[in-house]
């Protein structure tokens, strides 16, 4: 097969009569036609090729090549076209790494950032604010120990038994309770200044109600 097909090339291989093999390669098919006959037909020509197969447009060539190979640092390359066969060898020196000290300052300089973050100082835990006093707190409740109609006075008009700011002694009557017709005094469990009155004259009442509050002394 005189001309065929290698790797992105179209290589022409032609013997003389004399028994000489040339092979060459050319970029299109239409070329290797080409110089296939020119081969076949001008045996001077071929032989000219064969003593001189670097010519000056060759060596031109392949200085544009050895250019273009050491640019993109490419370490090894072989060209075969025929009886011409170069092989390239190159030898870059190696760059010295960067140490990682170096790098961290690069890429720190490069996010515009310190390479090392300030140190957060925690916050503060918020302070509870302090709960208000509870007024009530520690005063005596006096409930009421049955149900029925509160009045705080012994009869339409009279003075109140007792008035907030008035001291009471355990036993005192603080007020009155009509129940079924029958009116009952209720007592103070306990001695003390009188704080509030709950409930209104004529009010009725449940069992338990609170109706006095008292400071014990």
């Amino acid at each position: 097969m005189p001309i065929r097909m290698r790797g992105k090339a179209w290589q022409v291989d032609v013997r003389t009569a004399e028994g000489t093999r040339i092979r060459r390669d050319y970029a299109t098919k239409a070329e290797a036609i080409e110089a296939e006959e020119s081969l076949k037909t001008n045996p001077q020509q071929r032989a000219k090729e064969r003593m001189n197969p670097l010519n000056p447009e060759n060596i031109e060539d392949l200085k544009q090549l050895i250019d273009f190979l050491k640019e993109n640092q490419v370490g090894e390359f072989e060209l075969d076209r025929g009886d011409l066969r170069v092989r390239l060898k190159f030898t870059h020196p190696e760059v010295p790494g960067k140490g990682l000290s170096d790098l961290a300052d690069l890429l720190a300089g490069a996010r515009g950032v310190p390479s090392q973050p300030a140190a957060q100082v925690p916050a503060a835990p918020p302070v509870a604010p302090e709960a208000p006093e509870d007024p009530d707190a520690g005063l005596h409740l006096v409930k009421s120990p049955i149900v029925g109609t509160y009045y705080g006075s012994p009869s339409p008009g009279a003075s109140a038994f007792v008035s907030p700011g008035d001291h009471v002694e355990k036993g005192q009557v603080v007020c009155i309770v009509e129940a079924m017709k029958l009116m009952n005094e209720i007592e103070s469990d306990a001695a003390g200044e009188i704080v509030k009155c709950f409930v209104s004259n004529g009010q009725p009442i449940e069992f338990g109600q609170p109706l006095f509050s008292i400071r014990p002394a």
